[in-house]
């Protein structure tokens, strides 16, 4: 996994990944899951291996001056590889989609005609300083029958050489080829164009970082592309909500963990209940470490309380992922308001309202048309593992295809089987 990645090694790998792919979806679940096991017993058994390349990529970020944010999901130790882990042997433990059979029907012909499903085939997973990314690809890939060709960012390189090491070891003596799960090992960027063009040999690139990424993908790819994982999201307090408990599930989208795309970056509050909501809001936040940007009618409610851990909204702040201990404020005076605000500032990831109101919880979920909407609840829940999937390969934000945390069936396509006895068309 060592050396530099030329334009011949790139296409080497998508030549060996398509071998691998008609080879891995013939794999029974038995044999799939046991890899994942053997993969999870060899990453365990190579922490210390694993770790010590971490801190390398540590050491480099900080050097570097990668933001907080950034340097906590890059992160190993012993605790989130114990975790990462469990994770993967939980990917084992799911039901394997590939091979269901749905929307049965017989035609009056006699045609029996219904769907299985299978696998894509080829994935390009390219992401950004989340080393768990990698083990997550891999059992997500694996048991859905797909091969996985991986490029992390620059700043988890020698996280990802060790990680994945150690998922090749315990691929062999199993039935599921090496191949399966392949690394770019060069740091160029130019090989990130390079695998966007192999629209032979991949079947779906799905990019996990931030806008540019994102944006760079979807312009430069002939294979089509999952867009998603940035998130711009919104809690809605109107005025018939439980106040006491709207500041809690506030404080849990935001201090939960900030560094995440599900984290919330703007509360939108009525104004019926924002001269007594915001301050009480402030305060309980601000014990925590946050700090606000206020719209102008929040700023002058806010200003009366002196409270120093509140700014004046600047112009891109309500289009900003803060991805840190910041939270947005903006008073409105109506549904209406909120709604529009939401549909012009949201990425259409995570959007909520709290409410007692069930007309207004219905007329927001008729609205907003985010992948995840939320009633009177936080927006950490916009994960595979809490919405039932068991984990997840990436947050979709777009409407084809998959929206919201993709799982395993999400990493699988249909095709139509028509049995027939010798039937030919009138």
């Amino acid at each position: 996994m060592t050396g530099k990645t030329t334009k011949t090694s790139i296409l080497d790998l998508c030549l060996r990944a398509k071998k691998a792919s008609r080879e891995v979806k013939k794999a029974s679940t038995h044999q799939k899951n046991d890899a994942i096991n053997k993969i999870a017993d060899h990453l365990w058994h190579s922490r210390d291996a694993i770790l010590a390349a971490n801190m390398l990529d540590q050491a480099s970020a900080r050097n570097e001056g990668l933001s907080d944010a950034l340097l906590d999901r890059l992160l190993l130790d012993e605790s989130r590889i114990a975790i990462i882990v469990d994770d993967l042997r939980k990917v084992a433990r799911l039901s394997d989609p590939v091979g269901e059979i749905f929307e049965n029907q017989e035609m009056p012909n006699g045609l029996i005609i219904y769907k299985q499903r299978v696998p894509l085939g080829v994935l390009g997973v390219i992401y950004e300083a989340r080393p768990n990314v990698t083990v997550d690809a891999a059992g997500l890939s694996l048991k859905s029958g797909n091969c996985a060709i991986l490029r992390g960012g620059s700043e988890t390189i020698h996280s990802n050489l060790a990680l994945v090491d150690a998922i090749q070891q315990g691929l062999k003596g199993t039935n599921i080829p090496g191949d399966t799960i392949q690394l770019i090992s060069s740091t160029d960027r130019n090989h990130v164009h390079k695998l966007l063009q192999m629209d032979d040999y991949i079947d779906m690139i799905i990019p996990r970082g931030g806008k540019g990424l994102h944006d760079f993908c979807r312009q430069n790819s002939r294979i089509p592309v999952i867009t998603g994982g940035i998130g711009i999201c919104h809690l809605f307090v109107d005025q018939s909500a439980d106040l006491a408990q709207s500041i809690e599930v506030i404080r849990n989208g935001k201090i939960q963990r900030p560094s995440v795309c599900n984290a919330l970056d703007t509360c939108l509050i009525h104004h019926s209940i924002a001269k007594d909501f915001l301050p009480k809001l402030v305060s309980r936040l601000a014990a925590d470490g946050v700090l606000f940007k206020a719209d102008e009618k929040a700023w002058d409610i806010l200003s009366e309380s002196n409270f120093d851990c509140v700014q004046l909204a600047g112009n891109q702040d309500f289009d900003t992922e803060w991805l840190s201990m910041i939270l947005g404020l903006k008073v409105i005076d109506n549904m209406d308001e909120a709604i529009e605000h939401i549909s012009i500032h949201s990425t259409s990831h995570s959007d909520g309202i709290l409410t007692e109101n069930r007309e207004n919880a219905s007329r927001f979920l008729l609205q907003v048309d985010s992948a995840v909407v939320y009633v009177n609840a936080s927006t950490r829940f916009t994960d595979g593992s809490q919405l039932g999937l068991g984990a997840e390969m990436a947050i979709s934000t777009q409407r084809l295809h998959a929206r919201g945390p993709m799982g395993l069936k999400e990493l699988t396509t249909y095709k139509w089987v028509v049995q027939g006895n010798y039937s030919t068309r009138l």
